[in-house]
């Protein structure tokens, strides 16, 4: 294994602005929720890393989520799957758990749930896109790979955007659904100009 060191985290100012938005909607409890699921969701993606013997260089935290950049010692696709698959696996599990818990635990499990099915997303930066380019790089090779992930996630990503506009607009502005619809906006972007 490798020494422990800092770890360091980049925060966008689009995450900050999500925080705030959320927060004056949904209030601190909500958002404590949310948060505490969203580091388990961290952790099963690390732990699965470290016990691969990959080293994390720095986590990026944007409006779309955290992604953990390793250092470029090639993991194989099998287990760089594991690794991308372990987030929402621990999510499905802490809110199954949870849902066995009763009433009180209800919230906790929904959002684990929740985490989960958002990440599954074929959208990159997502769990999900992340997924499908490892799947179909195996699969097809790495060109072909890579173009069925581009163009899935470029179709998604609009979809998401499409969707989270509609329910901006449906439910009379609930404005802390615009910077994910936008950063979703940007992943269409960003893969049909094969970024």
């Amino acid at each position: 294994m490798y020494p422990q060191r800092k770890l360091p985290v980049k925060i966008s100012g689009g995450f900050w602005l999500l925080l705030g938005w959320f927060l004056l909607g949904n209030g601190w409890e909500m958002l404590a929720v949310i948060l505490t699921a969203a580091c388990i969701h961290e952790a099963g993606h690390w732990a699965v890393l470290r016990l691969w013997g990959a080293e994390v260089r720095f986590v990026s935290i944007g409006v779309l989520g955290a992604e953990m950049q390793m250092l470029p010692r090639g993991l194989s696709y099998g287990r760089e799957l594991t690794a991308v698959l372990a987030g929402p696996a621990v999510n499905l599990l802490c809110g199954t758990a949870l849902t066995a818990c009763g009433a009180p635990w209800l919230t906790a499990a929904g959002a684990h749930f929740a985490l989960a099915g958002f990440n599954l997303l074929p959208i990159r930066p997502l769990d999900g896109g992340r997924a499908l380019q490892l799947a179909a790089m195996f699969l097809a090779g790495p060109e072909t790979g890579e173009q069925i992930a581009r163009w899935t996630g470029c179709c998604c990503a609009l979809g998401l955007a499409v969707c989270l506009t509609a329910v901006m607009w449906s439910s009379g502005g609930s404005l802390w659904l615009l910077p994910p619809a936008a950063a979703a906006l940007a992943a269409a972007a960003r893969e049909a100009a094969g970024k």
